[in-house]
């Protein structure tokens, strides 16, 4: 007898190799991921302007980073001695002005890089809440803890969602045309917003998705897939022991068993295998003796170096 209910995954046409790149882009949940596959030693950038909540934010970083956008004094403000800008997550804010122009500067460079080489894009979309700033009359990724009563709260409306997500797409097009493009809904529930609309945001956010890849799917060269994250969360693990204290975010064990998920869709045979050598490095490189001078431990180094020039000799990106 079962005691809950399962989605039937089916494995995808273009999987993810060690000789793939990725780049991950959006709320929180993709960071999860992302630490898996860094953690694993696939070639992934992940959030190159930090954290991006909602589909505006991400579109902005997609079309600047193609466009090839400079960013200037006009683009940042300071506040609470802090030098910020609307478009990046606080995490790339300095005290420095120079500094943070000089990073979003990079930044920019490497996502243009990256989105021209990558073969798969993975973008977690986490709400459909927006906040627009008055002054501006934008809609920015973080508002940096700046006055509420300086912002416009929206909820984007599933046209416009599909519509921004329909840039997205066709900005990547621009310059690789091969990439397969991963959406998925994070499975975070954003409570601060309210139950009923954290669920109005989630259901914005997956039918826009849908009608995006539904519009898409004659399109020659258009690889674009849902995982079901949110799903997963929702219907396999219906139970707060899944969740952190907060009870709003998945804890370790929902998020290994997400990315199980996402392994068996996504990630190719032969990479399961390299994951497993890696992982045995990974967790050798981890390890601590009692004696660091025995002649067994001298040994084990040894033999995890041997399995590091092994791995290396085949993939050159991959450093412990």
């Amino acid at each position: 007898m079962k005691f809950r209910t399962e989605l039937k995954l089916s494995k995808q046409r273009y999987m993810i190799s060690h000789y793939d790149s990725i780049l991950d882009i959006g709320s929180c949940f993709v960071e999860n991921i992302g630490e898996k596959l860094e953690y694993f030693k696939f070639q992934n950038l992940q959030n190159p302007f930090g954290i991006l909540f909602h589909p505006k934010a991400i579109e902005a970083l997609i079309t600047n980073a193609i466009e090839g956008k400079t960013y200037s004094e006009n683009d940042i403000f300071i506040h609470n001695d802090q030098w910020h800008c609307f478009e990046a997550h606080s995490k790339l804010s300095s005290t420095s002005k120079e500094s943070l122009l000089e990073t979003l500067n990079a930044q920019v460079k490497s996502t243009h890089q990256l989105i021209c080489d990558s073969t798969h894009v993975i973008i977690t979309l986490g709400t459909a809440w927006v906040y627009r700033f008055i002054e501006s009359g934008e809609i920015v990724a973080n508002c940096h803890k700046v006055p509420q009563k300086q912002f416009k709260k929206e909820l984007m409306s599933v046209d416009a969602i599909s519509q921004s997500l329909g840039t997205i797409v066709s900005s990547i097009r621009k310059v690789n045309s091969k990439a397969s493009i991963v959406f998925t809904v994070s499975p975070v529930r954003h409570i601060k917003d309210g139950f009923v609309e954290n669920t109005r945001s989630k259901s914005h956010l997956i039918s826009a998705i849908h009608q995006v890849i539904n519009n898409q799917s004659s399109i020659k060269n258009s690889e674009l897939e849902y995982f079901p994250s949110y799903e997963i969360m929702m219907d396999e693990l219906r139970d707060y022991r899944f969740y952190a204290e907060d009870m709003l975010h998945p804890n370790q064990i929902a998020i290994n068993y997400i990315w199980e998920a996402f392994k068996k869709v996504w990630i190719s045979s032969e990479a399961s295998i390299t994951m497993k050598e890696v992982d045995t490095i990974q967790k050798g490189l981890q390890h601590r003796p009692f004696n660091f001078e025995s002649e067994q431990h001298q040994k084990f180094i040894e033999a995890i170096k041997e399995k590091q020039i092994k791995l290396q000799k085949k993939y050159s990106h991959i450093i412990f």
